[in-house]
């Protein structure tokens, strides 16, 4: 049986230059916000690793982590976008081995149920367990099955034999939009539904950022722990830092009193219009979405706190009049 390729041999199969190595690990340590030398760190780590078993389980949601994932590697991937510069979201799928996900694997039904089966097995305590979505407990958990078992169930099973467990998104996180009022199926996130996931780290929004995942993922395979939390379990690199209003380019513009006025056609401030950038702390604004290409506020739209807990119910109503938001 051969011997696994290392994550620097498969980079340099897949085109990608030691120069451009270099380059993705200095914009990942500067995304964690690593001292001097951290760039360097990663890159022997990650040049003699084996790429990370996952296991990436689908429960209550509406796939859009998944589809923020795939996109952002798309838009990353030169064979799809014709981009020639390496990006944070173009290690994905080179540092991980992503060998059960219902939504990207080929095969279906029993033999879907074998690949996890068989990654739990052969990666016993080595393997990430990615979860995406709500758990329900209502019912006996009867809201939400795969392959006749609980998503509960599932969950348990799997987290207990993980390395780490990472709850992506705000469904993971906390039941998310399943769990907002009245939460007709006793929603919750991964750690009410499993306490004992090992070494949990939560990555919020609604969807999430993949830079965070991949920044996340390459700290775990560079120093063997994830990276400083916030008391919630949030990567504090990320999430624990200024609020996005304080972060805004638009904080010290005219207020928008009207969608479309003339404050809001020139890039005014939207906190009067509901923006919850004041109450959200997340770094959407320095790493922004398909590859800095843009975020919600710079798209003209307000921040709807998605990165903050229960923020179906604590940070409705989204969209307010001129008399709106939060001081």
């Amino acid at each position: 049986m051969s011997q696994e390729p290392t994550i620097g041999e498969t980079l340099a199969e897949n085109g990608v230059s030691r120069r451009d190595f270099l380059k993705l690990c200095g914009m990942v340590a500067a995304v964690l916000s690593l001292p001097r030398g951290g760039a360097e760190t990663i890159s022997t780590a990650l040049a003699a690793s084996t790429r990370l078993p996952v296991i990436w389980l689908h429960f209550q949601e509406c796939t859009g982590d998944s589809e923020s994932f795939t996109r952002a590697y798309q838009h990353a991937n030169p064979a799809i976008s014709g981009a020639t510069d390496p990006t944070i979201s173009s290690l994905l799928l080179d540092v991980i081995s992503v060998d059960y996900h219902e939504t990207l694997m080929a095969p279906s039904g029993f033999y879907a149920e074998q690949s996890r089966q068989q990654t739990m097995q052969n990666y016993s305590g080595q393997y990430l367990a990615v979860i995406e979505g709500s758990i329900p407990t209502g019912n006996g958990g009867a809201y939400c099955c795969v392959g006749g078992r609980t998503a509960a169930s599932i969950l348990q099973e799997v987290v207990s034999q993980a390395r780490a467990t990472v709850a992506l998104g705000a469904c993971a996180w906390d039941g998310g939009l399943a769990a907002a009022a009245p939460n007709p199926t006793g929603a919750v996130g991964v750690r009410q539904a499993a306490p004992n996931a090992p070494n949990l780290l939560v990555i919020p929004g609604c969807p999430s950022n993949p830079v965070n995942l991949v920044a996340s993922i390459v700290y775990l395979l560079t120093y063997n722990n994830w990276p400083s939390r916030t008391s919630a379990g949030l990567p504090s690199f990320a999430y624990g830092g200024e609020t996005i209003h304080e972060q805004c380019p638009r904080e010290d513009r005219p207020k928008v009193q009207a969608w479309g006025d003339q404050a809001h056609r020139q890039g005014g401030c939207l906190r009067t219009m509901g923006c919850r950038g004041p109450v959200t702390r997340s770094n959407c604004s320095r790493v922004k979405w398909n590859e800095g290409i843009s975020w919600c506020i710079g798209a003209g739209h307000g921040c709807i706190g998605c990165d903050t807990t229960g923020f179906w119910d604590r940070q409705s109503p989204f969209y307010v009049g001129s008399s709106g938001g939060d001081d």
